[in-house]
């Protein structure tokens, strides 16, 4: 039996305090953050640096004690090991080499390809194993593979995902491929990570929510149910939290459709509804809003201790619903942690 609080919630346990991290937990909010990127320079080679990016993931354990440290990687990574030109224009996000016929996604590396260019991150994953807190769970991620795709069709992210769904809708067969190759890549950049030192993974499906129908089923529901189902035949007993942000109502079943082991949920949707639709299906993880972060005050408590006491009957990891945003105020995040543990 293992004593870390994240691993108990994941595998169906209700605890009197539910354990707490947070998604971008290691970011820009941080000043010892900003302070390490500036010493590599830019973002893609922090996250390519073993020692630095492995630093920044040890930061807010250091700072707050969260019960679980995430890999600092980004979910695009795969793209460029997949043979994508990737690059970050300063201020405005990613940018890649686009894929929306069929000879560019011919051009692209089979998905057994991408270790040598991802080894790096596997070291991250090594050298936190063995540096983090005994109490502390490491969570391994990668991007599901209907957001990888918006980014490789668009070439950058987008407010509607609109080249993906043309795509989609003109050549179904290309995009149909491609998320079958970015699926493939997944199970095996995961499986490194599990084999590196992953406790734990998680799928990032921050555009699932602009999928309908049987759209949603077909590219957020399938995709998913196959990795985690061949993580789990090669990794028995690995704990899979998946994130499809703004799902709504696909909430609803996620767990049992895709055999994830817990739905992280955004926080357009209630405490106490997902409590009473997602929730009875396993551990829930979320969902703060990551405004309080910025703003604080009474109003951090209360949200906070809302979302403790809409959960409490069930297992539950108490996070954000979306990622900390650079203009948080480091010390509500204090506050948060302290409200979620002493009640």
């Amino acid at each position: 039996m293992t004593d870390k609080l994240i691993l108990r919630a994941l595998k169906g346990e209700t605890l009197p305090v539910p354990p707490i991290w947070m998604m971008r937990q290691a970011g820009r909010y941080l000043p010892e953050y900003r302070a390490t990127r500036a010493q590599a320079g830019d973002f893609l080679s922090l996250c390519y640096n073993p020692e630095l990016a492995a630093e920044v993931t040890l930061q807010p354990i250091r700072r707050y004690g969260f019960d679980a440290a995430i890999l600092f990687a980004d979910i695009l990574l795969i793209c460029q090991a997949l043979g994508a030109d990737l690059w970050f224009e300063t201020g405005e996000g990613p940018r890649l080499s686009t894929i929306t016929t069929p000879a560019e996604l011919a051009a692209l590396k089979p998905a057994h390809a991408i270790h040598d260019r991802l080894s790096p991150v596997y070291e991250t994953v090594r050298r936190l194993s063995r540096d983090l807190p005994a109490q502390t769970t490491l969570i391994g991620f990668a991007g599901a593979p209907w957001t990888v795709a918006t980014y490789m069709i668009a070439g950058r992210g987008t407010k509607d995902q609109g080249p993906a769904h043309a795509l989609k809708a003109a050549d179904r067969a290309t995009f149909a491929a491609l998320i079958d190759l970015i699926t493939e890549a997944t199970i095996d950049y995961l499986s490194e990570q599990v084999k590196a030192g992953a406790e734990v993974v998680k799928l990032f499906d921050s555009w699932a929510g602009s999928l309908k129908g049987q759209d949603f089923t077909d590219f957020a529901v399938k995709p998913v149910a196959h990795i985690i189902a061949e993580l789990k035949r090669r990794h028995p007993g690995l704990p899979i939290i998946a994130f499809p942000r703004e799902a709504g109502q696909g909430y609803i079943g996620f767990a049992k459709a895709t055999g994830a082991d817990c739905v992280a949920i955004d926080n357009s949707v209630s405490p106490d509804w997902a409590a009473a639709h997602v929730q009875r299906d396993g551990c829930v993880q979320g969902n703060l809003a990551p405004h309080h972060m910025v703003s604080g005050g009474p109003a951090l408590v209360e949200a906070t201790r809302a979302v403790v006491q809409a959960f409490r009957k069930g297992p539950h990891i108490f996070n954000l619903g979306h990622g900390i945003t650079p203009d948080a105020d480091p010390e509500n995040v204090a506050l948060m942690i302290e409200t979620v543990r002493k009640g």
